[in-house]
């Protein structure tokens, strides 16, 4: 009967609750209620409390809270292996509830006084400004006009054109920089000296930014500072002499000076100056959280130095004076970012928000492992947002990157400095998932993955099975920022298994005045990827890109877009049942593009719907024609081959629609040699354009130019207002009412 009574009561017994998590507290003044007095409540002294306990055998949830406020940094915040989570439980450093905590890494600026127009304030020692926020807003480094290649003329030692620039007179020229941009490559070198026409520049920065030194890059790279493709100098920056936009400043190093031209009614009670790199880093920890914080103000001196930004691409530079040729680009140099995780293991990053930053946002590295960034916000940054792994395509186990998501963030505005940024960018990575970001507001490519180029050692790199599923990705490639031969996403290298599904992309590289400009752009070495069920519209050339030959068994299916591209190259790759030449999104399009990126929303704020193309159902004639270039090649749904015509006075391409429409506006897409310029648009009810309505276009032609009308007419031709050539890949006619 005992015994039966007992097996009842075990039976019935609730078993004892799980204890909740050991929390410990953390204020921006290292004192909070919440802490017991005199134990310190600072960062590092919350850590060590967390520490001991998890020496002494905690077996437990820890929570590190940390209350409301500005955290000023002077060094980073280091967590390593002694921080770990013990097996089964996690380190959490969370906001405590309703707070929020910033980590910042900026110093602030005070002691301005009047000089005329400008207010000026001396820099802490120590203090090297870079960057300038005033009131939360940044501030521009003071820049001048553009400086072509026939005055500043760009040498392996140096650069000509001191005295026509007005180089030649500025007080304190060592102070400046060019800034200068070569299809996706950024460089920024400071003016070591002038002599009479010559610029010198500082030392390894134009080394390592001009060819002959065998670390520039790939072999058949032509994209350095002395190429054939440099154009000139995008401006120089940062001399007192070209200080004259409210909202610019200038940094003499000299005497330590900042000047700055307020804008009008702005106030200078809140100035923050980037000084601290790093905020948080996290070195071998395992089972670790950072979740709901902010970070603010870290910086990226770099560039500041002798040794410059000599850009390679996506935001990494080549560094050092010395070193092995590096044509696969194995010892190139992320940049410095707010928060790094080195060797990480079940990381995790979320609900983070990182803000006005002097570099990047997150670097995830060094054989980090199932570890994620996730549903965090990156904007106003200098560089990149996320950066995941490393550049060496075989590395010992240790240090692969492997299992890694970045997914539900949201990136706006990144590569305000360096516009060769890219928003998120994966090196050789295994098993990664880049799932349903929002990306927007971008100077180059989106999301990059993958690394190497066509060299011989990144052939056989350890990357596969990688997922870019879902996002959203809407203005990449701003053509404002002048980078060229990139995509919304972009990929290098073999990559079995790997997988680009599920993206709505729209507006990569629209209005360009190249045709480079790409959706999903399979680049060098791109093979064995997957590009199924995304939406892309609105490109400035392809579609879907694969580079070269040696991008081999790609498959693209099921993807819906307004154009069409070519088959793609390589062995075995294949576009099979895509929908091409779109002229309105079939609803499982939009449903596709509606449930991309981080945040759901109404379809007509997520999704900018096509509008119908008059032209499609026309006949096309020309006033001549070059070679095999029809004049059919212009309506044919494509922005990849052209019509064009031999060049002749008042030379035209035109387009019968069949029947007199009222016209709101035409799309003219000029063709691969930029032939097309200074021409205008005639809308007529007549054969003979009697009657013509004109919209005049001066200067050349984009990708697209969008020229409004607002005519009834039953013909459109595109006329030269000189002489020349007319050259048009694609000619959109929409109707006036959208129909």
């Amino acid at each position: 009967m005992k015994s039966a009574i007992a097996l009842v009561m075990l039976l019935t017994m609730t078993p004892a609750a799980a204890p909740g998590p050991k929390v410990y507290y953390a204020a921006p003044d290292g004192r909070s209620a919440a802490c017991s007095r005199p134990d310190p409540c600072s960062l590092e002294g919350a850590r060590d409390k967390a520490r001991q306990a998890l020496a002494e055998g905690m077996d437990r949830d820890i929570e590190i809270r940390l209350t409301g406020g500005l955290y000023r940094r002077t060094e980073p915040l280091v967590l390593d292996q002694r921080d770990s989570g013990p097996e089964g439980h996690t380190v959490t450093w969370t906001a405590a509830p309703g707070a929020r905590p910033i980590l910042s890494g900026g110093v602030r600026i005070t002691g301005w006084t009047g000089q005329g127009r400008f207010m000026v304030a001396r820099a802490p020692e120590g203090v090297t400004p870079r960057q300038l926020f005033v009131g939360g807003v940044r501030a521009v480094r003071a820049r001048g006009a553009a400086c072509p290649a026939a005055v500043c003329d760009a040498t392996k030692t140096g650069m000509t054109g001191a005295v026509q620039s007005g180089v030649s007179g500025w007080k304190s020229s060592a102070d400046a920089e060019a800034v200068i941009k070569v299809r996706w490559r950024n460089y920024r070198c400071r003016i070591d000296r002038v002599d009479g026409d010559t610029i010198t520049f500082a030392q390894p920065c134009w080394t390592n930014s001009a060819s002959g030194t065998g670390r520039t890059g790939p072999a058949w790279d032509s994209t350095t500072v002395d190429s054939s493709r440099y154009s000139g100098v995008a401006y120089f920056e940062n001399a007192r002499e070209m200080l004259d936009e409210p909202g610019e400043f200038v940094y003499d190093r000299t005497d330590r000076t900042i000047t700055y031209l307020p804008r009008q009614g702005e106030n200078l009670h809140d100035v923050v100056v980037p000084s601290v790199e790093t905020l948080l880093r996290i070195d071998g920890a395992s089972r670790l959280k950072i979740a709901g914080l902010g970070f603010q103000h870290a910086a990226y001196h770099q560039p500041g130095t002798d040794e410059g930004y000599a850009g390679t691409q996506a935001g990494l530079t080549l560094t050092g004076a010395t070193g092995p040729e590096d044509h696969a680009g194995r010892y190139y140099t992320k940049p410095a970012a707010s928060v790094v995780v080195n060797g990480g293991r079940d990381v995790a990053i979320t609900g983070a928000a990182f803000a006005h930053l002097g570099g990047a946002g997150v670097i995830l590295q060094a054989g980090t492992k199932d570890s994620a960034v996730t549903g965090s916000t990156f904007t106003d940054l200098s560089s990149g947002a996320v950066y995941v792994g490393d550049t060496e395509p075989n590395p010992p186990a240790e240090l692969r990157g492997e299992r890694n998501t970045v997914a539900r963030n949201t990136i706006t505005l990144i590569g305000r400095e360096f516009t060769d940024a890219v928003g998120i960018w994966a090196g050789y990575e295994t098993g990664l998932r880049v799932d349903h970001n929002t990306l927007e507001k971008l100077p180059y490519s989106g999301i990059s993955v993958g690394w190497g180029w066509n060299q011989p050692v990144a052939q056989n790199p350890g990357m596969l099975d990688n997922q870019i599923t879902g996002n959203r990705i809407v203005d990449a490639m701003m053509v404002a920022e002048q980078q060229h031969d990139g995509g919304a996403i972009y990929t290098q290298g073999p990559q079995p298994g790997t997988v680009i599904s599920g993206n709505y992309i729209n507006r990569s590289a629209y209005g360009n005045t190249e045709r480079d400009g790409n959706g999903v752009y399979l680049d060098e070495q791109s093979s064995y990827i997957r590009v199924e069920g995304n939406v892309i519209t609105r490109v400035g050339y392809k579609w879907i890109s694969n580079w070269a030959d040696y991008g081999i068994e790609n498959l693209a299916t099921g993807n819906w877009t307004d154009t069409t591209a070519p088959a793609l190259s390589g062995r075995g790759s294949q576009q099979v049942d895509n929908f091409t030449a779109l002229e309105s999104l079939p609803e499982e399009a939009l449903r596709v593009a509606t449930a991309a990126g981080a945040r759901p929303g109404p379809v007509e704020q997520r999704v900018e719907q096509l509008e119908r193309d008059l032209a499609r159902a026309g006949s096309a004639s020309q006033s001549t024609t070059d070679g095999t270039a029809a004049a059919a090649n212009a309506i044919d749904g494509s922005t990849v081959t052209d019509s064009r015509t031999t060049s002749a006075q008042g030379s035209w391409w035109q387009v019968d629609l069949g029947q007199v429409r009222a016209i709101g506006g035409v799309e003219l897409w000029n063709d691969a040699s930029m032939t097309t310029a200074d021409v205008q648009v005639l809308v007529s009810r007549t054969p003979d354009f009697a009657d013509a309505v004109a919209a005049p276009l001066a200067g050349k032609v984009l990708r697209p130019s969008l020229v409004t009308v607002d005519a009834e007419g039953r013909y459109v031709r595109v006329q030269r207002t000189g002489t020349g050539r007319i050259g048009l890949s694609g000619v959109a006619v929409h109707d006036k009412d959208g129909k």
